[in-house]
């Protein structure tokens, strides 16, 4: 599959607006799309496969190792991969470039990267900058689109960037206030909820056939490699209960593909649905906003009652992060399942955010955590969880609770990273 990369030199450079715009207008061209996001981003992928029609998918080294990021790029279907960086180009675990997006550039045989740089009141200088990038360690950047600048300003960049530093300028995107997406306390507002998404996608889109040199973009994608997929589980012949709405969305689409090959997946609303499927052997509470729509959780006793109902008679459960918010007694004092003991609560800094790895029953686990709640409970906790800090000091605490068959914690897992840990929450071990 030919690739691009899409990156910057920061978060908030424009990344993720050229990635939809990119995708669609491609999409126009009569492409098939393939979207990819580096690191652990939920969000992104959800827009991505909102415009392409085709699943996104996650490519972290630290989560699923090299291994797994091949084999889960190798498991998108389409002409053209569009991936989206992450941050920063170079930005990742501490303090060098290992995990970051040019690493995965780097492990996927040196895919072409994009710069999207959103510059004020520089012009040679943000030459230097661009150098910078590009030789810092040799990364393959290829070209640079600007963003949100006028005509004339970028009339003056184009030229000093393409003779200064040697590369394209594929063109710019002006300021355009239709095309903002909205942020909450964890990044963009979900797709789901952008109610004119398609409108603000195309105009996007239209922009990018207007102000960008897309043929020449199109020159730049390479053919990149078919990897040994080395991920698969034994059908187990058991049904599970996956939350999947509004509230409940946070999940890597290779952990969903992985449960599919254990066993028969029955995706369910505890928004809307009056209770659990009907005789499943496990239930998978992932991550997503129930503090948003904790209102609507808690309307919805009956399911509520399901789930409490069903794990105290001992069914397995796995929770991660809004999940395990889900299952305390409130959020914010508005009653939830109310099966741990404790109290969930929003606070306005983010408590815990980045890498670590958890260490649980002799199991060791990659993670990820990014979240502004805090849970209170008096439930034994079974996770120790470390994580190293960017002056080389280790940094320890213990969360995470195990209440009959039900495991539930903060971080987020993918499974191809840890394949240990999903045997044992589906079987014990």
């Amino acid at each position: 599959m030919k690739s691009v990369m899409i990156s910057s030199n920061r978060s908030g450079g424009g990344k993720t607006t050229v990635t939809l715009g990119l995708m669609k207008a491609l999409k126009n061209r009569g492409y098939k799309v393939q979207g990819y996001k580096t690191g652990p981003d939920y969000i992104d992928t959800a827009f991505h496969s909102e415009v392409t029609g085709v699943p996104s998918r996650n490519l972290d080294l630290y989560l699923m190792g090299e291994d797994g990021v091949k084999a889960a790029f190798s498991r998108g279907e389409g002409d053209l991969a569009v991936i989206e960086g992450a941050m920063g180009l170079y930005d990742g675990k501490g303090l060098d470039e290992e995990y970051s997006s040019y690493s995965i550039s780097k492990a996927l045989g040196d895919i072409p990267i994009v710069l999207v740089l959103t510059a004020e009141g520089q012009s040679v200088t943000l030459c230097a900058e661009i150098e910078g990038l590009k030789n810092f360690r040799n990364a393959n950047v290829v070209g640079v689109i600007l963003n949100n600048i006028s005509e004339g300003y970028y009339n003056l960049l184009k030229p000093a960037i393409e003779i200064n530093c040697g590369i394209k300028v594929f063109g710019y995107l002006p300021r355009e206030e239709k095309i903002e997406l909205s942020n909450r306390h964890l990044g963009l507002v979900q797709s789901i909820e952008v109610d004119n998404l398609f409108d603000k996608i195309d105009i996007i889109a239209d922009m990018m056939e207007k102000y960008i040199d897309l043929d020449e973009i199109l020159k730049i994608f390479k053919e990149v490699n078919q990897y040994e997929d080395l991920f698969h589980m034994k059908d187990k012949k058991i049904k599970i209960a996956v939350a999947y709405d509004k509230a409940f969305r946070f999940y890597y689409k290779e952990n969903l593909e992985l449960l599919e090959e254990i066993g028969k997946v029955i995706y369910f609303s505890p928004l809307r649905d009056e209770k659990l499927p009907s005789n499943i052997d496990f239930l998978y509470l992932g991550g997503g906003y129930p503090e948003v729509f904790k209102e609507e959780l808690n309307k919805n006793f009956s399911m509520r009652n399901s789930i409490r109902e069903a794990l105290e008679d001992g069914l397995r459960c796995y929770g991660e992060c809004g999940g395990l918010m889900y299952l305390t007694e409130a959020i914010d004092d508005v009653p939830m399942v109310g099966f741990l003991n404790g109290k969930s609560e929003m606070t306005n800094r983010l408590n815990r955010f980045g890498y670590a790895t958890v260490n649980y029953d002799g199991i060791s686990i990659n993670c990820h955590e990014f979240h502004k709640s805090k849970v209170e409970s008096n439930e034994e906790t079974v996770y120790n969880v470390e994580k190293f800090k960017y002056n080389g000091d280790k940094i320890s605490w213990n969360c995470g609770y195990m209440k009959k068959n039900t495991l539930a914690g903060y971080p987020h897992v993918h499974f191809f990273g840890n394949i240990d840990f999903l045997k044992y929450i589906i079987k014990g071990k």
